[in-house]
């Protein structure tokens, strides 16, 4: 998970500094040295580190933190704030003109970081939104790469054109955009060719499509794990072409966070998305506070009440509640919950959004996928009877059932376990909160499906 060890680390030195009733300067400078090394070990820009701690120092060192209820909930706030600003204190978004104009969008970056997947997540992000958007195959030398972008925008349901590998990137681009007008698209999303390297050619490149063609937004993507590698790829291109915004992908792989924690401090350019996983609906707006957040272990809750929204149906929701306050919540019913966190990310990244859960299931092993493919397998064994009234499993009955999932009876009997204890506890839940519902509620107001 990204920023696993950086987080760790910055939560155990803020430990030390809450466990003091007190803090001295000395305190506070011992503790600025940790948070130094550890960002310098998450290859955050060194010059970046240097200003960062200096200016946490700065505000932390002084009569009103110190002489505070809670000096170390004030420093911690205090880091969070300079982190949060560090990169990029607002939330930037892609420029879009009015919708009956055509935005143009020129997607750029080096080979293997993801750019043409992401060109393709992007469109689908501004299809959601309301726009007509087209993708545009400029990738001709890699003939795999106008296949692989054809794929992706059927998975997201956007058009691409293309000319094959026989033409100019800037003859297609201008072909692309009389096509735009034509069949009224008002967003052309543009991917050029990535090289293993900046190389002179590939800037040449995209210096005619920008001097030919008005483009109004030029992102750069680069990959979250080669650290600070990414920021001097975006510094370079921006020195040679100058870019709007970056994209940094594969943040859900073990990177260490350099790069997200030094870009716009080196570039002046913000982050607006970060790629959190393979899928085409794994990408999610960049929001630095709430980055912060998630690094300084604080969660992340404000992300994961959006990503529940995105994939729970109301209906279904109020319809649950109502089995639940009859203790009627069936294996159906828990299969389809499964489906819809899953939907929502892997559940290590879940749980790291709620504040103080990271810390406590620290150590605890997380459900991998074969697991929770293992209990699909259980329950998709049952009868439909079996689904609706797990009261009447027997041993009998628990046997087929092992043995149409490939799995030993202990492990069925460990699921219908899980299963009414969940049951249980959401009914008393439920009996609770009263009136109130436990899944609905007031309109933009939402409760986790879990």
């Amino acid at each position: 998970m990204a920023f696993e060890s950086l987080s760790d680390k910055l939560q155990n030195i803020f430990k030390g500094l809450r466990g003091k009733g007190k803090l001295t300067e000395a305190d506070v400078k011992a503790a600025l040295k940790e948070v130094k090394m550890a960002l310098l070990e998450a290859d955050v820009n060194f010059k970046v580190v240097k200003n960062f701690v200096k200016s946490v120092e700065e505000r932390a060192v002084g009569t009103e933190v110190m002489n505070s209820l809670t000096p170390g909930q004030m420093v911690i706030k205090i880091v969070n704030e300079e982190m949060t600003s560090l990169m990029g204190s607002e939330t930037k978004e892609i420029i879009l003109r009015p919708s009956n104009e055509i935005t143009v969008i020129m997607m750029t970056g080096l080979q293997g970081a993801g750019k043409t997947t992401t060109t393709a997540k992007i469109a689908g992000k501004l299809k959601e939104k309301g726009r007509k958007p087209l993708l545009v195959g400029c990738d001709i030398y890699r003939p795999a790469a106008i296949e692989q972008l054809k794929v992706n925008g059927e998975r997201v349901g956007v058009p691409v054109f293309q000319m094959g590998t026989t033409h100019k990137p800037v003859d297609i681009v201008k072909a692309a955009m009389e096509h735009a007008q034509k069949n009224n698209f008002n967003v052309v999303i543009i991917d050029t060719a990535g090289r293993l390297h900046i190389d002179e050619d590939m800037m040449n490149e995209l210096i005619e499509i920008k001097d030919n063609i008005e483009i109004d937004n030029i992102l750069l993507v680069v990959d979250a794990m080669t650290g600070q590698d990414a920021v001097n790829v975006s510094k370079s291109f921006d020195e040679k072409i100058g870019i709007d915004g970056v994209v940094l992908t594969k943040m859900d792989g073990d990177t260490r966070g350099g790069a997200a924690l030094s870009i716009k401090a080196v570039t002046g350019k913000p982050i607006l998305y970060v790629g959190m996983g393979e899928k085409l609906q794994d990408l999610e707006q960049f929001y630095p506070d709430r980055m912060a957040s998630r690094i300084l272990g604080m969660g992340d809750v404000l992300t994961l009440i959006e990503k529940a929204e995105q994939v729970v149906d109301e209906q279904k929701a109020k319809e649950l509640e109502k089995k639940i306050r009859k203790a009627e919540f069936g294996f159906d019913d828990y299969l389809e919950q499964m489906e819809q966190i899953k939907k929502m990310g892997s559940l290590e990244d879940i749980i790291g959004m709620i504040p103080g859960m990271g810390d406590q299931l620290k150590g605890a092993q997380m459900p991998d996928e074969k697991q929770i493919g293992r209990v699909e397998a259980i329950i998709k064994s049952m009868t439909p009877e079996e689904r609706r009234k797990p009261s009447i499993l027997n041993v009998s009955r628990k046997n087929r059932i092992a043995k149409g999932a490939g799995v030993p009876i202990a492990e069925v009997n460990r699921l219908v376990k899980q299963h009414e204890q969940s049951r249980k506890m959401m009914k008393q839940l439920s009996g609770m909160m009263g009136g109130k519902g436990m899944m609905g509620g007031k309109k933009g107001r939402f409760k986790l499906p879990f």
